[in-house]
């Protein structure tokens, strides 16, 4: 066990496969996409997205505070929640001033916004909500879980773009090595499945057409892969410093033992093709750890299902693994949800350690040739892990890579 570990001791999702940790994860071992066409894309040339099924904010959280909530808020707060209560803490149980809460956005929500902006376009500017900013800005999803927890340490959001979640819980780990705080409550939330994303990423060429298709178009590493999907959802992981997790009899889930993140400085949309500064953010990772590659049993890959990015991730793979452990991708089932994603994977990396079992990459028929790896399909596969790696890559050239370590 190294000194710079972290215990991961709470885990909450709220996903397209689900609402809550359970329903995810069984969601993810029966390997089916969760894709489907959306009514309010309606008219779009990509009408189809991953949405969480029966999310419904006011039953979920009451309607008063669902009423000033964008829809990326309520989800963290309904993950937070369930990793709070999972974890055994609460008030009374810790200091507030010693807790934190670190969540990673890419844009938060763009629903709202889309709402006020037709009343502007119609000369409606008198309508417009007082609320429009304060529920749709980045940094109040964070603050509104702080508010909801009552909890006073360190408050932040990070973004990263699709790699915001897992930068997310890298950031709050040093909160906790440093000793700023006992507890930090952090992860990432994300809702994408809305008019202007798909219109703007449409545009881009990186969704995928399979309008006749939803459910196969999410295929990370296939050969026929030619876009990603766009999705919504929340993961948040409870990390304490050890000692704190001990003192209460708090049994880990898994250890946060490693992050290492990095700048492709090469595009602004587009990876690094040899898959550079992945490859620099995966080896930062096992130095901070402390291991070899050859410890690594697992990878969850980043796996948007995009020609470009599935192809520089498995070079990155090969560069730092002479043979690259056992890999699967979770957006073939629960598609993309930015700024959520990295969190979202690394729970499921969490819950891979602690089951000892690889939920198999949805979709993948016929495994692009020049993508070298072992890559998880068709089945669940059960197999010892000591340790897994979860990617998470985004616009702008940012990467960043968790290392996680079973629990026993």
């Amino acid at each position: 066990m190294s000194a710079r570990e972290v215990a991961v001791t709470g885990l909450g999702l709220v996903t397209p496969a689900g609402v809550g940790v359970a329903a995810t994860w069984q969601g993810l071992l029966r390997g089916e996409s969760t894709a489907a066409t959306e009514p309010s894309l309606a008219g779009l040339p990509v009408d189809f997205c991953c949405r969480v099924p029966h999310f419904d904010p006011a039953a979920q959280l009451g309607r008063r505070l669902s009423w000033r909530l964008d829809r990326c808020a309520a989800m963290a707060l309904v993950a937070a929640r369930e990793a709070v209560k999972d974890a055994g803490l609460g008030a009374g149980s810790w200091d507030p001033v010693r807790v934190g809460v670190v969540l990673g956005v890419g844009t938060a929500s763009m629903e709202r916004y889309e709402a006020e902006f037709t009343k502007l376009a119609e000369g409606r500017a008198t309508d417009i909500s007082p609320l429009a900013i304060p529920r749709s800005v980045p940094n109040m999803v964070a603050g509104e879980v702080g508010m909801d927890l009552q909890v006073r340490g360190p408050n932040l959001t990070v973004s990263t773009a699709c790699a915001s979640g897992a930068t997310a819980l890298g950031t709050a780990r040093q909160l906790l090595l440093t000793g700023a705080c006992d507890v930090v409550v952090a992860g990432g939330s994300e809702s994408l499945c809305s008019r202007v994303p798909a219109a703007c990423f449409h545009q881009m060429g990186a969704l995928s057409r399979r309008a006749e298709d939803p459910a196969g178009a999410s295929r990370p590493f296939d050969a026929d892969r030619d876009g990603f999907v766009l999705a919504e959802g929340a993961g948040v992981l409870v990390l304490e410093r050890l000692e704190h997790a001990r003192s209460r009899g708090a049994r880990p889930h898994a250890y946060l033992s490693g992050y290492g993140a990095s700048c492709d400085a090469y595009h602004f949309t587009a990876p690094h093709p040899e898959g550079r500064g992945a490859a620099e953010a995966l080896s930062a990772a096992l130095g901070d750890a402390g291991i070899e590659p050859g410890d690594v049993d697992h990878v969850n890959a980043h796996g948007t299902s995009t020609v470009l990015n599935d192809r520089a991730e498995a070079l990155a793979l090969r560069q730092v693994f002479r043979r690259p452990p056992p890999v699967t991708a979770v957006k073939g089932a629960l598609g993309h949800s930015a700024g959520g994603a990295g969190a979202i994977e690394a729970a499921c990396t969490v819950l891979t350690l602690a089951e000892q079992v690889i939920p198999p990459t949805a979709n993948l028929r016929r495994q692009d040739p020049e993508i070298e790896l072992d890559v998880v399909a068709k089945a669940p596969r059960p197999l010892p892990m000591a340790v897994a790696v979860s990617n998470a890559f985004g616009f702008g050239g940012q990467n960043a890579v968790l290392v996680f370590r079973a629990a026993s």
